[in-house]
């Protein structure tokens, strides 16, 4: 495990952290561990410093950008992603809800659309993004969940019935250890919900880890107007906000019961908290395996079932139509999005967007699937990688010696890759400076697309581990 906040961050006082950005530094944003600490930080990041910089609108791109002309987000995709579709959540319940949109709602989902977003927040808890917990407390007040039910998200689970606390269970170390996933997860899983809810489950918190990735990675602050309580009357509440409390702002009363509750949660509460509440950010990646081992995990997973259902090719091709003519159709996380007709084909088309759009050379999109993959232990995903390398005239040394210190590659590749390795292990581990030293080497457009495609392999490697795909 490794520890990632200095002492000296741990122990400032909370009010110099809150409400104001610090200069760029080396240091990640720390963990809070109580309800009411974390209302605090989830206010923090409207205020907080965006990480890319970004050119003078001209008139064409306020022409372009209509009412998101002065949203940091928006400016950012419009400047350098080239039409490359960031991660979004989708829809996830064939029910329309106020305030959702039906553009990727799926026939073949049943599990409920609160119970998806309870799964996010525990998602966006893990990775400590703080920009998603604050969303996600809005939609959860919106379908109806009380202040004290989302505040028993954060590890008091013992109201819950088996079937959630499992559901629950498996969100935080799909989230945090995916690298740890194996059969008994999903048998365990298996005892209450079927194979299709099952995948419905990974394939939205793919999503929540890629939406994570990219709201940290890139720094975006909240909306000034957001703030639970204050916004449930425009999502879905069928009661008013109650008029005592504060208008845009997450700095909402706490049960007695919650002030004082430590996170369950959080991975760094079993480290304790410090005076402010804190705790220490951290991810939990091993040391990387030899090259014999990697050779060895390989083989043993050339002809390992699937431990959810893969669609046969015509099968696929008929719930997926544009896998027909891909280069990629009938490779075995494509039968896997099958599954689902709609939501497998916008998955479908937003890897592919991914692999074949935006400035990254080939070659440089490759590198960064293998080091997120290696340290995601995704075989599946780290397989894919070395076959692309290998097709592009890499050799098996050189795609190996991504494992070591770097040292014989470019600075830009460097901090590229050091951005992918952090981002990937957890977005909250990596820091302004490691992305200014991007930014400084790379530029923001490629800095940005990295970023994008980092998110990407997120969601891919957990989908293909956690499905257990065989090799292609």
């Amino acid at each position: 495990m490794k520890k990632l906040a200095s002492l000296a961050l741990l122990v400032c006082p909370v009010l110099s952290c809150l409400g104001q950005d610090s200069p760029k530094t080396e240091m990640p944003r720390p963990t809070p561990l109580t309800r009411p600490l974390l209302k605090q930080w989830l206010e923090s990041v409207k205020e907080r410093t965006p990480r890319i910089p970004l050119p003078e609108l001209t008139d064409e791109d306020r022409q372009i950008l209509g009412e998101q002309a002065d949203s940091y987000e928006a400016r950012v995709r419009h400047h350098y992603l080239n039409g490359i579709e960031t991660p979004r959540p989708l829809s996830t319940n064939t029910a329309t809800l106020p305030g959702r949109s039906t553009r990727d709602q799926d026939p073949k989902n049943s599990l409920d659309y609160a119970f998806k977003v309870e799964l996010f927040w525990i998602v966006s808890r893990v990775n400590n993004c703080q920009y998603c917990i604050g969303h996600q407390e809005s939609k959860l007040l919106g379908a109806g969940r009380s202040e004290d039910q989302i505040a028993s998200l954060d590890g008091d689970w013992s109201d819950q019935s088996p079937e959630r606390r499992a559901a629950f269970r498996f969100a935080r170390k799909f989230t945090y250890e995916p690298q740890l996933l194996g059969d008994q997860d999903i048998r365990e899983l298996k005892q209450y919900y079927s194979d299709l809810q099952i995948l419905e489950m990974i394939l939205s918190m793919c999503g929540n880890n890629s939406i994570n990735r990219w709201k940290e990675g890139i720094a975006v602050p909240q909306r000034k107007d957001e703030g639970g309580y204050s916004r449930m009357a425009t999502l879905g509440s069928t009661e008013a906000p109650d008029p005592k409390l504060p208008r845009g702002s997450y700095l909402t009363p706490t049960s007695s019961h919650y002030v004082n509750l430590v996170s369950a949660v959080v991975p760094s509460a079993k480290l304790g908290l410090n005076a402010a509440g804190l705790g220490e950010t951290i991810e939990n990646r091993p040391a990387l395996e030899t090259r014999s081992a990697v050779l060895e995990q390989w083989n043993q997973r050339r002809s390992r079932p699937a431990r959810l259902p893969l669609l046969s090719l015509e099968e696929t091709q008929q719930a997926i139509p544009k896998s027909k003519d891909s280069a990629f159709g009938g490779e075995n996380w494509v039968r896997l999005l099958a599954n689902f007709p709609t939501v497998g084909s916008s998955r479908f088309e937003g890897f592919i967007a991914a692999e074949t759009g935006g400035n990254l050379s080939p070659k440089l999109k490759a590198q960064i699937a293998w080091i997120v993959a290696r340290h995601d232990r995704a075989w599946y995903a780290s397989w894919r990688a070395m076959s692309q390398l290998r097709s592009l005239g890499v050799s098996d040394e050189e795609v190996f010696s991504l494992d070591g210190d770097w040292e014989s590659f470019p600075e830009r590749e460097k901090a590229l890759f050091r951005v992918a390795k952090k981002l990937g292990a957890s977005p909250v581990v990596l820091t302004d400076e490691d992305v200014a030293t991007a930014v400084s080497q790379a530029g923001a457009r490629d800095t940005v697309q990295a970023i994008s495609y980092i998110c990407s392999r997120a969601s891919f490697n957990r989908m293909t581990e956690a499905a257990g795909l065989p090799l292609d």
